[in-house]
């Protein structure tokens, strides 16, 4: 990272330059932060201190909520103290730091969401064989994988775009640094096609695994509309459903963020779908699968009582 010399702070794009807006953004912020902490945290409890959820869907959902914590709380403090102190800077290292972690946490979800819908796949379409595909040994294989995976994915793109020089001023056009954002202040084209070479191959791997969640999918509708009761059929979509909002809401907001055309995108707009892509569903997903799942309502009840 060679341009901590150059540049020593980023300047991040304000959600509001009055006042009253500023404070209100604060407490947007601090409303959505509360209710994502209460809601994954409550998961989290629930989970690990009720012992007939240590199940391969809870642990990995356990897994999910913590990358959901991780991921909100690595940009909505810092949006919340900038819109609280008028302020817009963030350093350099801090810049790299949260740049990092978000790409680790929010690519550990999305393969953590992968490795779920082949839990989802093997529990309907493969009932038989559950307990050999995914017993405890598996199921901390893949955990690790793809805990594995996110952290070596958010490293080589972080080193690789700190890596480039910066010579376009330092205002980031966005609320928190984000990899497009930061590529718009390079000034040697060869550096900055070597990271849009890189981020292709990436977006072809996540593309492998979207493919691998559809097909799961596809997999799973197909077992359950050949269950010839009906009861059976609605307790296998209860178990899908919840993890394939949480897919849909992910995959969706990602796409549109990262996917839409280049003559829509202006600040503001690429503002509001950053939010909606990186900080509702850690606040969502909880409800979801609390709304969803009734194990985990049961338990939660039992907790709170």
């Amino acid at each position: 990272m060679s341009n901590g010399s150059s540049i020593s702070q980023f300047l991040l794009l304000p959600f509001a330059h009055t006042r009253q807006l500023q404070l209100l953004h604060f407490w947007f912020f601090l409303g959505i932060y509360l209710a994502a902490l209460l809601g994954n945290g409550l998961i989290i409890t629930t989970i690990a201190w009720h012992h007939h959820l240590h199940t391969p869907m809870y642990f990995f959902l356990l897994n999910l909520s913590l990358l959901d914590l991780g991921s909100i709380s690595t940009i909505v403090p810092k949006a919340m103290a900038n819109s609280l102190w008028d302020n817009r800077d963030i350093s350099y290292v801090g810049c790299a730091t949260q740049l990092f972690f978000f790409l680790f946490l929010i690519v550990g979800e999305y393969f953590f969401l992968t490795v779920m819908a082949y839990d989802r796949y093997v529990a309907i379409c493969q009932p038989l064989h559950y307990g050999t595909l995914l017993g405890s040994r598996a199921c901390a294989h893949m955990a690790t994988a793809a805990w594995a995976s996110g952290f070596l994915y958010a490293l080589l793109h972080t080193v690789n775009t700190f890596s480039v020089p910066l010579c376009q001023g330092n205002a980031v056009e966005q609320f928190f640094c984000e990899i497009p954002h930061i590529l718009k202040l390079s000034c040697s084209h060869s550096d900055y096609l070597r990271e849009v070479g890189l981020i292709m191959v990436s977006v072809c791997l996540l593309f492998g695994c979207f493919v691998f969640i559809v097909a799961s999918y596809v997999g799973i509708f197909r077992a359950v509309f050949r269950i010839p009761v009906e009861q059976g059929r609605h307790k296998a979509f209860s178990t899908c459903l919840p993890h394939l909002a949480v897919v849909s809401l992910f995959v969706s907001t990602s796409f549109f963020a990262h996917l839409k055309p280049l003559s829509i995108s202006f600040p503001s707009l690429d503002m509001v779908v950053a939010v909606l892509y990186s900080v509702v569903p850690p606040a969502v997903n909880p409800l979801i699968y609390s709304l969803r799942s009734q194990e985990l309502k049961d338990a939660l009840k039992k907790l709170i009582q």
